[in-house]
């Protein structure tokens, strides 16, 4: 990925290991970082910092991350990932209705949660990923153009479309109703399958011919695998 420049974020979690793998992780991908261990300092933080992203623990002691969820929202424009250890569908239900815009459960990879962030900076910021770089690929939304290994593919605006999503999200099992809603839209009325056509003349056009940069998984989708 691209050593990000000016993008923020703010990390509130009372497990100090956790704080230190995913700020040394996050520094190194270019991200400012800073971090609190309660929810009150994370509430002041945030005011000073003024972070874009939030990555936040549901179970600390004294504010809850649900409670520092909605205080974020009600004050600041960033986007919240919340983290838990439990599995309980009603806590992920409450995260996402209280404002939260997207959800882990512990344990989680780290290449997922960068995943996500960058999702998230995509739909909230999109003006911070003007030319991003994916390893071998490089997305510059502004030309509307996508290198692979420093060549310039010609694409179609579809294949751009789709190959940009499908980068972006790398990591991430891609469904094909999902693909259709986010590059073709939800009124889409045509086969699926067409999914299928375009992704078939990517592979073409990345030279992957092995199918090792974009996976197919039976029953379930697609995903960008990246080094």
């Amino acid at each position: 990925m691209q050593k990000m420049k000016g993008v923020k974020i703010l990390l509130v979690d009372d497990e100090p290991n956790i704080v230190q793998f995913l700020e040394i992780g996050l520094q190194q991908e270019g991200f400012e970082v800073q971090s609190a261990n309660d929810g009150m300092t994370a509430i002041t933080l945030a005011k000073q910092f003024q972070p874009h992203i939030v990555i936040l623990d549901v179970m600390m002691p004294g504010m809850d991350g649900f409670e520092v969820c909605k205080l974020l929202k009600k004050t600041e424009n960033v986007a919240v990932i919340m983290l838990t250890a439990k599995e309980e569908v009603d806590d992920r239900i409450k995260g996402l209705t209280i404002g939260a815009d997207d959800y882990m459960i512990k344990p989680f990879s780290f290449g997922e949660l960068l995943a996500r962030i960058y999702a998230r900076l995509r739909n909230q910021f999109p003006n911070l990923l003007g030319e991003v770089t994916y390893g071998p690929i490089r997305v510059d939304d502004r030309r509307k153009e996508i290198s692979f290994e420093q060549q310039v593919l010609e694409l179609s605006p579809t294949e751009y479309e789709l190959l940009k999503f499908m980068v972006i999200n790398h990591g991430i099992v891609l469904s094909k109703s999902t693909i259709l809603d986010k590059v073709w839209g939800y009124d889409f009325v045509g086969d699926d399958n067409i999914v299928e056509v375009y992704v078939r003349s990517l592979r073409d056009k990345l030279g992957d011919r092995e199918h090792r940069l974009i996976r197919t998984l039976r029953g379930a989708g697609y995903r960008v695998d990246l080094p």
